[in-house]
């Protein structure tokens, strides 16, 4: 099942991302964590040092390998340079597996205190004036569109900030989006954003209320958020100290609660195979009709197999052919 975490910046989604993963990983779930921030934060949220950081190789510094290995024989993507961030699986397609030993996860995923982490990048003094961010989710895109993940199996990103989130097809990846939210306007005010593209499009949203204080704080979100407020966390003396580099003890018994209702939320989504292709080929009809196919002079729509069906029974096609 596939987590996103999204929220203004200086919510905590970051935080929370850590510590959804921690406690997947500490009940022994395959868990692969994914930092597809423009600030990237979330290894060091789970216990990486600067040493750790840089041996993490990440996934936009080789997009063109991820590319060759996904694209397969897969006849409609004629070459690497007409493979976009949008390009769907077809026949003849690479799948991945969670814990596959593909060479995607064997060259980009690092153990961070039993978590397995995957980094996009950082945006680099060269990029500036030049590059988009989102050119370096591209290979986040591409990781999700060609994985197959198995019941009990997790995947949980840590997005950019803001409605920012929502300038590529990336926010239809998931089974859930968990938006973490303030108890202030300013806090609320992303989620006032997400609600109405994530419903055009059916993408599942709960709200996580974070630094909440007081039972006024509860109301506030209450009011403002409904039925979508999934849970509340408040301040969290475990945490402060990580932050600090000091000796932690346990997670506090509410918090770990918390963790668990947010991960039966994710458990109780239906799988929907079928629609996840749909809304993968929606956007990349959208994405080459506004560009693509300008870019790389081809009708990318021909990359569109319609006889493909994602999930597990394409996984076993494809491993069969390869």
């Amino acid at each position: 099942m596939r987590t996103a975490f999204v929220g203004k910046g200086g919510s905590g989604k970051t935080t929370l991302s850590a510590l959804f993963a921690q406690h997947l990983a500490r009940s022994h779930a395959p868990v692969v964590a994914i930092d597809a921030d423009i600030n990237q934060h979330l290894g060091v949220a789970l216990g990486l040092d600067g040493n750790a950081l840089r041996d993490i190789v990440p996934l936009a510094d080789r997009l063109a390998g991820i590319k060759e290995y996904l694209r397969g024989d897969n006849p409609r993507i004629t070459s690497l340079d007409a493979m976009v961030k949008t390009t769907p699986p077809g026949r003849g397609s690479r799948l991945l597996r969670l814990l596959g030993t593909d060479p995607v996860h064997a060259r980009h995923v690092r153990d961070a205190g039993g978590v397995r982490l995957m980094t996009t990048g950082a945006f680099t003094e060269e990029d500036l004036g030049v590059a988009c961010y989102h050119s370096k989710l591209g290979a986040v895109e591409l990781y999700l569109n060609h994985l197959v993940d198995g019941p009990g199996e997790y995947v949980v990103v840590d997005m950019t900030a803001g409605a920012d989130s929502f300038a590529s097809g990336l926010f239809t990846r998931f089974d859930m989006t968990f938006l973490v939210a303030e108890p202030t306007l300013k806090g609320v005010s992303v989620y006032h954003q997400y609600k109405e593209h994530a419903a055009e499009f059916g993408v599942p949203l709960a709200v996580v209320g974070n630094k909440v204080t007081s039972e006024d704080d509860r109301l506030f979100l209450k009011e403002e958020i409904g039925d979508d407020l999934l849970v509340c966390l408040g301040h969290s003396d475990w945490v402060r100290a990580r932050e600090q580099g000091r000796p932690a003890g346990e997670l506090e018994p509410e918090h770990s609660l918390a963790l668990e209702q947010l991960r039966a939320a994710v458990d109780a989504r239906p799988k929907d195979w079928d629609a996840f292709q749909r809304q993968a080929v929606t956007f990349h009809l959208r994405n080459a009709r506004a560009w693509a196919d300008r870019a790389t002079g081809q009708d990318l729509s021909a990359q569109v197999d319609p006889e493909f069906r994602h999930g597990p029974a394409a996984l076993a096609t494809a491993a069969a052919s390869h």
